[in-house]
């Protein structure tokens, strides 16, 4: 079937599910496979439950004429989110970096629906299948939309760019992260700016933060920069206020606003600034840009803070990698408590220089006084520390209940994959 032809059924079944264990009435179910998945096998269950019909590339038994044969479902899934994007004239604001890209993702798009229809990535659909899932969510009244895109290795967001098309691209900073994927930090910085050349071959426009000379070289060539920082640019800001929460000065057209957001960590003034510079750029008042930012609260485990009775929880476990772990060291160790526990999981993706990477976090430990340290699984246990070492989040959550703090701040971070959101269950 052509998707010229897929995409008039699309339109009248604008709902598309992916896993026949929630299927959606009318939805149309896509049998995506993986190295652990088959979704050809589960056709006739998501036909049964409801959907309207269903994309395969198995044969499948049956005469069924909701049936929809192609040579692959998820190249099909892909083209379909093409087709859908190119129905737009609007901006498309592609997000991508090391660290924080989750976070403006949230910040940018708090900002512009305060004032645009805006459609974005949910949760972390920023892979080759969220994305042309977060492409297929967007309605025919949208006035903006944001995507965000992970990768961990190159020519991934090259591959997103090719049927998302971004108008606008952020990249938030390239760090430590997906070092074995990516080939080094250089490889990761090829990586990402994949995304600047997708904007600069199509005449589109970046925002970069000033304070990363990096992110001017790769930009070398987009006629259409616009500058943010501490310093230069459309907005300029300083932190004025660390803890609980940080506040944000920020001075626009020479104009200063004090923004207190319910962020957690200075390392979020780089966020704080490109969503204040992208609702500038798109002209939006500084009051309802302050507005957005103070009313937005960080949820999925990124930089909560979490207060039981006396003690003060920093959640900061949806995912971790070098260049995080070090940020979030040195912003708990700035943070004025007397007694203070740092639990942490260990970081993936980091290839031979795991080890290396790892011992290097528990240095930057060692250079501070805390009342605990609880390091957790992974290459944690190839380190060489004082510390105490736990198997996984379940023995750091039994130590925890097991001992009686009060007055307490602790800071909980790790690899997504360590889950160490369960310490606090």
């Amino acid at each position: 079937m052509k998707i010229e032809a897929l995409y008039k059924i699309f339109l009248d079944h604008s709902l598309i599910n992916t896993d026949s264990r929630t299927i959606q009435k009318g939805s149309i179910f896509f049998a995506l496979k993986g190295s652990n998945f088959n979704g050809n096998l589960f056709v006739k269950q998501a036909l049964e439950k409801g959907a309207a019909y269903a994309v395969v590339d198995e044969f499948v038994d049956s005469n069924d004429e909701r049936i929809i044969q192609v040579e692959n479902v998820l190249a099909t899934l892909q083209q379909l989110a093409k087709f859908h994007r190119e129905q737009f004239t609007i901006p498309f604001i592609a997000i991508t970096g090391s660290n924080g890209k989750t976070t403006t993702k949230e910040l940018v798009s708090t900002v512009l629906a305060s004032q645009y229809i805006t459609y974005t990535t949910q949760g972390n659909y920023n892979n080759h299948i969220g994305v042309p899932l977060t492409l297929l969510s967007i309605k025919k009244d949208a006035q903006m939309a944001v995507i965000e895109m992970g990768a961990n290795h190159q020519k991934e967001i090259e591959s997103y760019c090719a049927y998302s098309l971004p108008t606008h691209g952020i990249i938030t900073n390239c760090g430590k992260a997906h070092l074995e994927g990516f080939g080094g930090e250089e490889g990761i910085k090829k990586g990402k700016g994949e995304l600047f050349d997708f904007i600069r071959k199509n005449n589109g426009t970046v925002f970069i933060y000033d304070e990363y000379d990096y992110l001017k070289e790769m930009s070398k060539g987009i006629h259409q920069v616009v500058v943010y920082g501490i310093n230069n640019g459309i907005v300029k800001g300083s932190v004025v206020k660390s803890e609980p929460f940080i506040s944000v000065s920020v001075v626009t057209n020479n104009v200063e606003t004090i923004i207190n957001t319910q962020l957690v960590g200075v390392y979020n003034l780089p966020n704080i600034l490109c969503a204040v510079a992208v609702g500038i750029y798109f002209k939006i008042s500084l009051k309802k840009i302050k507005t957005a930012l103070e009313s937005y609260t960080p949820s999925n485990s990124r930089s909560q803070l979490i207060q039981k009775e006396s003690n003060h929880f920093i959640l900061d476990a949806y995912n971790a990698n070098p260049s995080s772990m070090k940020v979030a060291i040195e912003n708990f160790a700035n943070i004025k408590a007397k007694n203070k526990v740092v639990i942490l999981g260990a970081m993936n993706e980091l290839g031979e220089d795991s080890i290396k990477e790892h011992q290097q976090v528990v240095n930057l430990l060692e250079q501070y006084q805390w009342k605990n340290v609880i390091l957790t699984g992974g290459d944690f246990a190839k380190t060489k520390h004082h510390y105490t070492y736990m198997n996984n989040a379940e023995e750091a959550g039994l130590w925890l209940r097991n001992n009686c703090f009060h007055g307490t701040y602790f800071l909980i971070k790790g690899s997504r994959s360590f889950q160490m959101e369960k310490v606090l269950q």
